[in-house]
């Protein structure tokens, strides 16, 4: 008896997504909304919560901007 697969909404459009090996962009519907997804992480958009760690407040590694000063 073969099993319906399950059924997600796509994170960026909310349109239904079959949750299959056959679809590839998977949880997303669509490349276009994968990327969309990208693209809110990468600008800041989308971020986990939480303090920030010592030396990560501007998103420079400080030893690679010392080593960038004695250049």
């Amino acid at each position: 008896m073969p099993t319906t697969p399950a059924t997600v909404s796509c994170p960026t459009c909310n349109r239904p997504v079959e949750w299959s090996r056959h679809q590839h962009y998977r949880p997303f519907c669509s490349r276009r909304c994968k990327l969309i997804d990208l693209g809110a992480w990468l600008d800041g958009s989308h971020r986990i919560p939480g303090s920030e760690l010592a030396g990560e407040s501007n998103g420079i590694d400080e030893d690679s901007n010392d080593a960038a000063e004695r250049q």
